[in-house]
């Protein structure tokens, strides 16, 4: 809250530097025209009218300063993009005024949208929809990890615990096959038993993850550990256009990518990485085979989720990229994914997108931590994990 507050004074400001500033650019419009050759109002004196307008100009200085500092270190949605078009054309005049009501708008957004949530938080905090029968698993997917301060869910794993849950992360490699990505989650899930005394956990896995849960449950007897499986994004029929990246992209290239990704992994934590691995493991003839070999378990509730990004630009970065690639090999997808791959188990829900914005790969798991418009990821994951507590989960 004392964030949001932050970000309420500093537009404040900043709407007050802005309506002063036009008000007395206005005044001295008009009382230049009205008396021209003369020193009427403000102009009596020259000496005094330069004193005047050098107080005038320190005091909205003061005002901007203040009130953009104040919104540039607390205001989330602005992002990278914003701050820098601010910095660099903040002297170009028209330019600056455009930035700035930009600026004031995207903050009033964010105060609106956070003010919001922290009331519907605090309406329901006795119900604590989130307090499931057993704790929440949270499995990363591909090229990432579990680190303590850049968490790979964003902003959910806080909304939910705000609204009773108790979150727990994979904390396997970023870069594996499923089959050791499977092994090393099983184990960690008898870990948070251990620690715990839960008998089970439910499991939210995103993208590869999902497979590789899926592996844990089937081959690595994590059946009798996980009460439910939703997967979220998860390409289990695999992603053709990998299958095709795999066999067109020169054998020397792919080492040598390999060679590079295995080695920064490796010093940021991950114990044996295996890039190629990991990639073949994402392919349709991979995840064909693997499925006929890995059958679920009676014992596990498995639902899915899946969404649809409308175009290139919808997505942030690679997934702008990517999108035509995949869209060309596996039709209608999230930047990465196919729409055909994503459903599994006896439940499935398909995020229909909004606009032309879409929900992408990365916004399913709150990447940018942006407010999307007409889809609240956090919400959308407190409702998720309400409906598994129903469920008696």
């Amino acid at each position: 809250m004392n964030r949001i507050n932050a970000i309420k004074r500093g537009n404040t400001l900043l709407k007050i530097f802005l309506i002063s500033t036009a008000m007395l650019v206005c005044y001295y419009i008009w009382d230049l025209f009205s008396d021209p050759f003369g020193f009427s109002g403000f102009r009596d004196s020259p000496v005094w009218f330069v004193v005047k307008i050098l107080l005038i100009i320190l005091a909205e200085a003061i005002l901007f300063w203040i009130g953009i500092i104040l919104v540039y270190i607390n205001c989330n949605q602005l992002g990278i993009k914003w701050r820098v078009l601010g910095a660099v054309f903040g002297m170009v005049p028209i330019a600056h005024l455009i930035l700035l009501g930009k600026i004031i708008k995207t903050a009033d957004e964010e105060v609106k949208v956070e003010t919001e949530k922290i009331n519907l938080n605090a309406s329901r905090k006795e119900q604590q929809i989130c307090k499931t029968k057993y704790p929440i698993l949270m499995v990363h997917g591909v090229f990432f990890r579990d680190f303590e301060h850049l968490n790979y869910w964003g902003r959910i794993p806080q909304e939910l615990i705000d609204n009773g849950a108790t979150i727990f992360y994979g904390e396997h490699n970023s870069a594996s096959p499923v089959a050791a990505s499977g092994e090393e989650l099983a184990k960690r899930i008898k870990d948070i038993k251990a620690q715990t005394g839960c008998e089970k956990v439910n499991v939210i896995a995103h993208s590869k993850g999902g497979l590789d849960m899926r592996y844990a449950i089937s081959k690595c007897g994590a059946y009798e550990d996980v009460a439910s499986l939703t997967t979220i994004n998860t390409p289990h029929r695999g992603c053709e256009f990998a299958d095709f990246l795999l066999e067109k992209i020169p054998t020397a290239q792919k080492e040598a990518v390999a060679r590079a990704y295995n080695a920064g992994a490796a010093k940021l934590g991950d114990i044996n990485p295996d890039f190629i691995g990991a990639v073949t493991d994402l392919t349709h003839s991979a995840c064909h085979k693997r499925n006929e070999e890995v059958p679920d378990r009676e014992e596990v509730y498995y639902q899915s989720v899946g969404s649809i990004q409308t175009m290139p630009a919808a997505g942030r970065f690679p997934l702008n990229m990517s999108y035509n690639l995949v869209k060309f090999f596996d039709g209608r997808n999230d930047g990465l994914v196919g729409e055909k791959s994503f459903p599994w188990g006896s439940n499935f829900k398909m995020l229909i997108p909004y606009g032309k914005r879409g929900i992408s790969h990365g916004d399913m798991i709150d990447l940018n931590r942006e407010n999307i418009k007409n889809f609240d990821v956090r919400e959308f994951y407190v409702q998720l994990v309400s409906d598994l507590r129903q469920k008696g989960f």
